[in-house]
């Protein structure tokens, strides 16, 4: 076959499905542009719903920075006059805080800063005495799924059972904490806690054997440091 017959195969070849291609599109023309309007409203969608997460997220962590540095805001020295951004007391500080944690967890609780918000809600209203309040907080906390996150307040609200003689469900915390820990709260953090915990209830039997098990697991550890202190004191 010569070359300028396989050149006009060629070109034949290509008319013919051109041809059936724009047959094809005429018949199938309605379908084909809602097919092309659909994709389109769904990356407009899509753009639409990165840019309006973006400016949230960015808000939300606005929101909760400026709570963060009332948080961490100076207390005021005895004698000393009033000055802006200083509080007179721990307890204002945590009230103000606290108001500003609340309204960040309400507005952006679908954001990550907002299950934040939550935790230091819940730290700030135990702190001002608040159970009911902060227990709800910081389940909420709890419940997200950033375990880091997750894990601090799961601590937290361990504490808060103790605090309130509700040890058995501080114990379950403190043990699923252990199965499962974090770069935040480590199994043997959770393991001291325990221990402590069952030191107070005159447990000392099961409070040695966790402080033993720390100790040897975290030799070098603070959490191995500290376990080997408890023991010491022990004898």
């Amino acid at each position: 076959m010569d070359t300028q017959t396989r050149h006009a195969l060629k070109t034949n070849s290509f008319a013919q499905a051109t041809a059936t291609s724009v047959s094809w599109l005429s018949g199938h023309r309605s379908g084909v542009l809602r097919w092309v309007v659909s994709a389109v409203v769904v990356v407009v969608l899509c753009i639409g719903a990165i840019i309006y997460w973006n400016i949230r997220s960015t808000a939300a962590n606005s929101a909760l920075g400026a709570a963060m540095d009332v948080y961490d805001a100076p207390l005021a020295q005895p004698g000393a006059p009033p000055e802006s951004g200083v509080y007179a007391s721990a307890a204002d500080r945590a009230k103000e805080a606290n108001r500003q944690f609340v309204a960040v967890a309400q507005q952006y609780g679908w954001l990550s800063e907002g299950s934040k918000a939550h935790y230091f809600a819940g730290v700030t209203f135990q702190e001002l005495g608040q159970n009911a309040s902060a227990e709800t907080e910081l389940k909420a906390a709890a419940s997200a799924w950033d375990r880091n996150l997750s894990n601090l307040a799961k601590l937290a609200l361990a504490g808060l059972y103790h605090q309130t003689s509700r040890d058995s469900q501080a114990i379950d915390i403190y043990n699923a904490i252990i199965a499962k820990p974090s770069e935040t709260v480590s199994a043997g953090v959770a393991q001291l806690d325990l221990a402590d915990l069952y030191a107070a209830q005159g447990k000392t039997e099961q409070a040695r054997a966790l402080w033993a098990k720390v100790k040897d697991a975290d030799k070098e550890g603070a959490a191995g440091s500290i376990a080997a202190q408890k023991l010491g004191a022990q004898q």
